[in-house]
């Protein structure tokens, strides 16, 4: 890191691969000079995933407001204002809250954890280059998806909902991410 200036890490992969999990190990070690931003406060709301009838494709690229993601982590690279202040999903409503980091100027390193910070598509494709290294994330897949199975049923899912979500829709887009895997700085 060059002193005086903010820098981006992007933690990304799979579902379930660990981003979370790594990405707050992180900023919790190097706290106060860094701060999580998740790509998963740009869910669009279930109401607008049901209007657009994309409830059962929850997590694929076009569920998110990806050019509302862009333009934060711009916001973020150029650390310009004050504070700017970013969303946060909660997993226990399955909804994205507004307004809930700040990001204060002087905060040098943002970790920016989300599926698609690799994907070649607009508007993911200018992400890449705000970001100084991107980490994809690889586990073994039976663990990958234990753990997603194990994520679904702990908010609220049974088994089979569990399993079904995890090799269905979670999957796909799992493939999607994993064709980006050759764009990361570096592979863990």
């Amino acid at each position: 890191m060059v002193p005086g200036e903010r820098q981006l890490l992007g933690i990304t992969g799979a579902p379930a691969a660990g981003k979370s999990t790594l990405a707050s190990a992180l900023v919790a070690a190097l706290y106060p000079d860094a701060i999580l931003v998740p790509m998963d406060g740009f869910h669009l709301a279930q109401r607008e995933l049901a209007r657009l009838g994309r409830t059962e494709r929850k997590g694929a690229p076009d569920t998110f407001d990806g050019a509302g993601f862009l333009a934060l982590l711009r916001r973020l690279a150029a650390a310009t204002e004050p504070v700017v202040y970013a969303p946060e999903f909660r997993r226990e409503i399955e909804e994205p809250i507004a307004g809930a980091i700040a990001v204060p100027r002087e905060v040098p390193l943002v970790v920016v954890e989300g599926n698609y910070l690799l994907l070649d598509e607009p508007p993911w494709r200018d992400i890449a280059p705000l970001l100084a290294e991107t980490w994809y994330l690889d586990p073994d897949e039976a663990t990958r998806i234990a753990r997603l199975v194990a994520r679904h049923m702990a908010f609220g899912r049974d088994e089979a909902q569990a399993i079904g979500r995890a090799l269905g829709s979670d999957q796909r887009n799992a493939e999607v991410i994993l064709a980006t895997r050759a764009k990361a700085t570096v592979i863990v």
